[in-house]
Protein backbone atom coordinates (compact mmCIF):
# COMPACT_ATOMS: atom_id res chain seq x y z
CA UNK A 1 0.00 0.00 0.00
CA UNK A 2 1.38 3.53 -0.84
CA UNK A 3 -1.52 6.09 -0.64
CA UNK A 4 -0.63 9.53 0.20
CA UNK A 5 -2.90 12.60 2.06
CA UNK A 6 -0.94 15.56 2.63
CA UNK A 7 -3.10 17.65 4.48
CA UNK A 8 -2.76 21.72 4.78
CA UNK A 9 0.40 21.23 5.72
CA UNK A 10 2.68 24.44 6.53
CA UNK A 11 6.68 25.20 7.69
CA UNK A 12 8.16 27.68 9.18
CA UNK A 13 11.95 28.57 9.80
CA UNK A 14 13.60 30.47 11.79
CA UNK A 15 16.10 32.88 10.42
CA UNK A 16 19.86 31.91 11.81
CA UNK A 17 22.19 34.23 9.58
CA UNK A 18 23.53 37.15 11.24
CA UNK A 19 23.89 38.97 8.05
CA UNK A 20 21.69 38.50 4.92
CA UNK A 21 23.05 37.15 1.60
CA UNK A 22 22.88 38.17 -1.77
CA UNK A 23 18.92 37.86 -3.13
CA UNK A 24 17.73 37.52 0.50
CA UNK A 25 14.40 39.59 1.99
CA UNK A 26 16.48 42.96 2.89
CA UNK A 27 14.24 43.29 5.85
CA UNK A 28 14.93 40.02 6.91
CA UNK A 29 16.27 40.20 10.89
CA UNK A 30 17.84 37.38 13.03
CA UNK A 31 15.22 35.10 14.39
CA UNK A 32 12.46 36.50 12.21
CA UNK A 33 9.96 33.93 10.89
CA UNK A 34 10.63 32.03 7.45
CA UNK A 35 7.27 30.57 5.78
CA UNK A 36 8.45 27.82 3.44
CA UNK A 37 5.48 26.03 2.93
CA UNK A 38 1.75 27.66 3.51
CA UNK A 39 -0.75 25.13 3.79
CA UNK A 40 0.03 23.15 0.75
CA UNK A 41 -2.27 19.92 0.25
CA UNK A 42 -2.25 17.04 -2.32
CA UNK A 43 -2.90 13.15 -2.63
CA UNK A 44 -0.98 10.65 -4.03
CA UNK A 45 -2.62 7.66 -4.96
CA UNK A 46 -0.95 3.70 -4.66
CA UNK A 47 0.77 3.21 -7.07
CA UNK A 48 1.51 6.07 -9.47
CA UNK A 49 4.15 8.05 -10.06
CA UNK A 50 4.05 12.43 -9.25
CA UNK A 51 6.82 14.68 -10.76
CA UNK A 52 7.10 17.41 -8.36
CA UNK A 53 7.97 20.91 -10.26
CA UNK A 54 9.17 24.37 -8.76
CA UNK A 55 11.57 26.97 -8.71
CA UNK A 56 14.89 26.59 -6.43
CA UNK A 57 14.44 27.40 -3.18
CA UNK A 58 10.60 26.91 -2.76
CA UNK A 59 10.04 23.91 -0.74
CA UNK A 60 9.91 20.93 -2.74
CA UNK A 61 13.28 19.10 -0.29
CA UNK A 62 11.48 20.00 2.28
CA UNK A 63 8.10 18.37 1.20
CA UNK A 64 9.85 15.68 0.60
CA UNK A 65 11.34 15.34 3.72
CA UNK A 66 7.85 15.95 5.44
CA UNK A 67 6.39 12.91 3.64
CA UNK A 68 9.15 10.53 4.13
CA UNK A 69 9.36 11.63 8.13
CA UNK A 70 12.50 13.11 8.52
CA UNK A 71 10.98 16.68 9.26
CA UNK A 72 8.11 17.49 10.95
CA UNK A 73 5.25 19.91 9.86
CA UNK A 74 5.11 23.07 11.73
CA UNK A 75 1.16 22.84 11.00
CA UNK A 76 -1.03 20.43 9.23
CA UNK A 77 -0.24 16.50 8.66
CA UNK A 78 0.70 13.74 6.43
CA UNK A 79 -1.01 10.56 6.03
CA UNK A 80 0.06 7.19 4.74
CA UNK A 81 -2.47 4.57 4.53
CA UNK A 82 -4.11 6.28 7.09
CA UNK A 83 -1.41 6.64 9.50
CA UNK A 84 0.07 9.99 10.52
CA UNK A 85 3.67 9.90 9.63
CA UNK A 86 5.67 10.97 12.94
CA UNK A 87 9.16 9.33 11.64
CA UNK A 88 11.22 7.40 8.70
CA UNK A 89 9.96 4.19 7.75
CA UNK A 90 11.13 0.78 6.23
CA UNK A 91 8.13 1.09 3.57
CA UNK A 92 9.06 4.50 2.88
CA UNK A 93 12.45 4.76 1.12
CA UNK A 94 14.31 7.89 0.36
CA UNK A 95 16.76 8.42 -2.56
CA UNK A 96 18.74 11.43 -1.91
CA UNK A 97 19.82 14.48 -4.18
CA UNK A 98 23.53 13.26 -3.63
CA UNK A 99 25.53 10.07 -3.74
CA UNK A 100 24.01 8.04 -0.73
CA UNK A 101 25.86 4.62 -0.96
CA UNK A 102 28.65 3.71 1.91
CA UNK A 103 31.27 4.21 0.97
CA UNK A 104 32.95 1.37 2.47
CA UNK A 105 30.89 -1.21 1.06
CA UNK A 106 30.83 -3.10 -2.29
CA UNK A 107 27.70 -2.51 -4.81
CA UNK A 108 26.46 -6.35 -3.67
CA UNK A 109 26.40 -4.78 0.24
CA UNK A 110 24.79 -1.85 -0.39
CA UNK A 111 22.16 -3.40 -2.10
CA UNK A 112 21.74 -5.87 0.62
CA UNK A 113 22.04 -3.46 3.24
CA UNK A 114 18.03 -3.45 3.92
CA UNK A 115 17.97 -7.05 3.91
CA UNK A 116 19.76 -8.12 7.19
CA UNK A 117 16.53 -9.28 8.39
CA UNK A 118 16.81 -12.39 6.04
CA UNK A 119 18.03 -15.26 7.90
CA UNK A 120 17.94 -17.45 4.33
CA UNK A 121 21.30 -16.84 2.84
CA UNK A 122 20.37 -18.10 -0.29
CA UNK A 123 16.94 -16.36 -0.82
CA UNK A 124 19.04 -13.27 0.09
CA UNK A 125 21.56 -13.91 -2.23
CA UNK A 126 19.29 -14.29 -5.32
CA UNK A 127 17.17 -10.91 -4.15
CA UNK A 128 20.47 -8.91 -4.18
CA UNK A 129 21.51 -10.59 -7.47
CA UNK A 130 17.98 -9.61 -8.74
CA UNK A 131 17.77 -6.09 -8.20
CA UNK A 132 21.70 -5.70 -9.50
CA UNK A 133 20.73 -7.42 -12.68
CA UNK A 134 17.60 -5.17 -12.75
CA UNK A 135 19.65 -1.79 -12.94
CA UNK A 136 22.38 -3.75 -14.94
CA UNK A 137 25.37 -3.88 -13.13
CA UNK A 138 26.08 -7.71 -12.96
CA UNK A 139 30.05 -7.87 -13.43
CA UNK A 140 30.21 -4.63 -10.69
CA UNK A 141 28.47 -6.32 -7.66
CA UNK A 142 32.28 -6.94 -6.15
CA UNK A 143 33.32 -3.16 -6.93
CA UNK A 144 33.53 0.19 -4.47
CA UNK A 145 31.39 3.33 -5.06
CA UNK A 146 34.51 5.05 -6.05
CA UNK A 147 35.20 2.17 -8.93
CA UNK A 148 31.87 3.20 -10.35
CA UNK A 149 30.53 5.99 -12.64
CA UNK A 150 28.26 8.28 -11.56
CA UNK A 151 25.43 7.01 -13.28
CA UNK A 152 26.36 3.66 -12.19
CA UNK A 153 26.39 4.49 -8.71
CA UNK A 154 22.39 6.22 -9.10
CA UNK A 155 21.44 2.79 -10.28
CA UNK A 156 23.07 1.20 -7.47
CA UNK A 157 21.16 3.55 -5.29
CA UNK A 158 18.01 2.37 -6.63
CA UNK A 159 18.77 -1.61 -6.74
CA UNK A 160 19.11 -0.77 -3.04
CA UNK A 161 15.99 1.10 -2.59
CA UNK A 162 14.16 -1.61 -4.61
CA UNK A 163 15.52 -4.37 -3.07
CA UNK A 164 13.83 -3.57 0.34
CA UNK A 165 10.35 -3.85 -1.49
CA UNK A 166 9.10 -0.55 -0.07
CA UNK A 167 5.67 0.67 -0.88
CA UNK A 168 6.84 4.24 -1.33
CA UNK A 169 9.72 5.33 -3.64
CA UNK A 170 10.70 9.29 -2.73
CA UNK A 171 13.28 10.65 -4.83
CA UNK A 172 15.36 14.08 -4.76
CA UNK A 173 16.08 15.42 -8.12
CA UNK A 174 17.70 11.92 -8.79
CA UNK A 175 19.44 12.67 -11.86
CA UNK A 176 21.84 15.25 -10.25
CA UNK A 177 25.12 15.52 -11.92
CA UNK A 178 25.16 13.08 -14.62
CA UNK A 179 26.16 13.59 -18.03
CA UNK A 180 23.21 13.65 -21.01
CA UNK A 181 23.36 10.85 -22.18
CA UNK A 182 23.98 8.98 -19.04
CA UNK A 183 20.39 11.44 -17.63
CA UNK A 184 18.54 9.84 -20.42
CA UNK A 185 18.80 6.54 -19.95
CA UNK A 186 18.45 6.44 -16.33
CA UNK A 187 15.34 8.53 -16.71
CA UNK A 188 14.13 5.40 -19.36
CA UNK A 189 15.05 2.70 -16.48
CA UNK A 190 13.15 4.56 -13.49
CA UNK A 191 10.17 4.84 -16.23
CA UNK A 192 10.72 0.78 -16.83
CA UNK A 193 10.98 0.12 -13.55
CA UNK A 194 7.98 2.18 -11.90
CA UNK A 195 6.06 -0.14 -14.71
CA UNK A 196 7.54 -3.20 -13.17
CA UNK A 197 7.29 -2.56 -10.11
CA UNK A 198 3.95 -0.38 -9.49
CA UNK A 199 5.13 1.41 -6.12
CA UNK A 200 3.75 4.91 -4.93
CA UNK A 201 7.13 6.82 -6.33
CA UNK A 202 7.41 10.68 -5.86
CA UNK A 203 10.03 12.83 -7.73
CA UNK A 204 11.20 16.42 -7.05
CA UNK A 205 13.07 17.52 -10.05
CA UNK A 206 13.91 20.67 -11.87
CA UNK A 207 13.72 19.50 -15.40
CA UNK A 208 10.22 19.33 -16.89
CA UNK A 209 10.75 17.60 -19.68
CA UNK A 210 12.10 14.45 -17.05
CA UNK A 211 8.56 15.46 -15.28
CA UNK A 212 6.45 15.27 -18.21
CA UNK A 213 8.09 12.05 -19.79
CA UNK A 214 7.82 10.01 -16.05
CA UNK A 215 4.85 11.26 -14.47
CA UNK A 216 1.61 9.89 -13.97
CA UNK A 217 0.62 13.40 -12.86
CA UNK A 218 2.65 17.16 -12.50
CA UNK A 219 2.33 19.17 -9.38
CA UNK A 220 4.03 22.73 -9.58
CA UNK A 221 5.06 24.99 -6.29
CA UNK A 222 5.38 28.36 -6.37
CA UNK A 223 7.82 30.58 -5.30
CA UNK A 224 8.08 31.16 -1.12
CA UNK A 225 6.15 30.95 0.14
CA UNK A 226 4.93 27.73 -1.69
CA UNK A 227 1.81 26.74 -2.68
CA UNK A 228 0.31 24.44 -5.52
CA UNK A 229 0.11 26.22 -8.66
CA UNK A 230 -0.80 23.37 -10.81
CA UNK A 231 -1.67 19.75 -10.19
CA UNK A 232 -2.07 17.92 -13.59
CA UNK A 233 -2.95 14.61 -14.87
CA UNK A 234 -0.91 13.18 -17.76
CA UNK A 235 -2.87 11.24 -19.52
CA UNK A 236 -0.42 10.15 -22.73
CA UNK A 237 0.96 6.78 -23.70
CA UNK A 238 4.20 6.21 -23.09
CA UNK A 239 7.10 6.32 -24.40
CA UNK A 240 6.46 10.46 -24.96
CA UNK A 241 7.67 12.24 -27.97
CA UNK A 242 7.37 15.88 -27.62
CA UNK A 243 6.87 16.19 -31.53
CA UNK A 244 4.45 13.69 -32.18
CA UNK A 245 2.28 14.88 -28.92
CA UNK A 246 1.28 18.63 -29.82
CA UNK A 247 -0.71 18.78 -26.69
CA UNK A 248 2.00 17.05 -24.65
CA UNK A 249 4.21 19.91 -26.38
CA UNK A 250 1.72 22.55 -25.81
CA UNK A 251 1.53 21.74 -22.10
CA UNK A 252 5.51 22.00 -21.78
CA UNK A 253 4.84 25.56 -23.24
CA UNK A 254 2.90 26.60 -20.71
CA UNK A 255 5.22 25.18 -17.92
CA UNK A 256 7.91 26.86 -19.00
CA UNK A 257 6.06 30.27 -19.10
CA UNK A 258 4.64 29.10 -15.38
CA UNK A 259 7.79 29.06 -13.89
CA UNK A 260 9.21 32.54 -15.57
CA UNK A 261 10.77 31.37 -18.87
CA UNK A 262 8.70 33.15 -21.99
CA UNK A 263 9.71 30.04 -24.38
CA UNK A 264 10.68 26.50 -24.20
CA UNK A 265 14.13 25.58 -25.06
Amino acid sequence: MGHIVVDHISRAYRNRRRRNRVGDDPDLRYGDRILVLDDVSMEFQDGEMVCILGPSGCGKSTLLKIIAGFDRPSAGRVLIDDKEVARPGSDHIFVFQHNGLLPWMTVWENVGLGLRHMSDRDAKSERIMEFIEMVELENFEHHYPHQLSGGMQRRAELARALAVNPDILIMDEPFSGLDFLTHMKMREEVVNMHEFIGKTTIVVTHDIDDALIMGDRIVIMSGQPSIVKLDRQLDFARPRDFQKEPSLNQLRNEIFFMLGVPYAV
